[in-house]
């Protein structure tokens, strides 16, 4: 009895000194590929909330997913509680359109934006790909099953007027395979919705192979953004890559990427992570260039699903939101 009583005494003595640990609640942050800007992105966030754990009892954890459509099914599913989704894919997942068609995500919630994505269509010079109609006939990488990308790049051919099994060789491979397949010869141009700068694309105009960026004319554009409110006008930079043939920054469409969460998650834990990114901005500015061009206002664009309580009482409390 009496070396029960001691076990009993050492375990609670453990559980006492232990107790902050025992309340600590874990968060996980679905991103996207490491060449991109999610994952770092992430993992700046992830970052920010770490350092204060002890003070939040909070700990974040990043994770390197299939992107946006992934993210949205794992969210819905519990697998995470937070993830990065392009703002395309926030609107149809909310509204049961595209990969959710009839099945609207209703517990799908919107916490903030982060960087513009373009999106991206690279090409071998040598192909002679300079506009969207010589990409017919084409061996063309579209993204894989369950990206961003692949869903912008479908709403781009059909309002080309472009049929992807009929007028070329679609390719469904990640983007980070996509440099290489590119320079190797295996593939003739590649489509990537991303943050500019990024590693992959700079993969693939340091190449033997010279590339170039295919523009998508203003009258396409404006189809694109008419029919798709969530998209909008952009431009790729050409400065960040000497290697490519444009010498001019190039026109194309793009959209939003936005940190998603779910309505099961509690608003403590929102709150406090909405409120510890706003208020390190400067820090998140310094990570990626891509994130140079954020602003607490601008990070409340693209934005359709609706905003989570713990996010909206920030917003509010700093008159983001009435």
């Amino acid at each position: 009895m009496k070396k029960l009583s001691v076990w009993i005494l050492a375990l609670a003595l453990l559980v006492f000194a232990g107790g902050d640990a025992l309340a600590i609640q874990y968060v996980t942050i679905g991103t996207g590929g490491v060449t991109g800007v999610y994952y770092p992105t992430g993992g700046a966030i992830s970052k920010l909330i770490n350092k204060k754990r002890k003070e939040y009892n909070l700990r974040m954890t990043v994770e390197s997913t299939g992107g946006s459509v992934f993210n949205v099914n794992a969210l819905m599913n519990g697998d995470i509680e937070m993830g990065v989704v392009q703002s395309d894919l926030q609107w149809q997942a909310y509204n049961g359109k595209g990969e959710w068609e009839g099945k609207p995500q209703e517990k799908l919630r919107a916490m903030f934006a982060i960087h513009p994505e373009a999106v991206t269509i690279l090409a071998a010079d040598d192909k002679n790909i300079r506009s969207v109609a010589d990409l017919k006939g084409k061996i063309v990488n579209i993204g894989a099953p369950g990206t961003g990308q692949r869903v912008n790049a479908m709403d781009f051919f059909q309002a080309a007027g472009i049929d992807v099994d009929k007028d070329l060789k679609a390719e469904g491979i990640k983007p980070s395979e996509a440099a290489s397949m590119l320079q190797d010869g295996r593939i003739d141009a590649f489509f990537y919705t991303v943050g500019h700068p990024n590693g992959s694309i700079k993969e693939a105009v340091a190449g033997a192979r010279k590339v170039n960026f295919v523009p998508v004319d203003e009258a396409l554009v404006a189809k694109l953004t008419a029919d798709q409110p969530y998209y909008a006008p952009a431009m790729i930079p050409v400065a960040p890559y000497p290697g490519v043939v444009n010498k001019e920054d190039v026109p194309t469409f793009g959209v939003k990427a936005t940190i998603c969460t779910s309505a099961d998650v509690p608003a403590d834990i929102i709150y406090t992570i909405t409120k510890e990114v706003f208020e390190n901005i400067d820090e998140l500015r310094d990570l990626h260039p891509a994130l140079s061009v954020l602003t607490r206002e601008n990070m409340l664009q693209g934005l359709s699903a609706p905003l989570h309580p713990g996010a909206e009482k920030y917003f509010k409390e700093v008159g983001l939101v009435k």
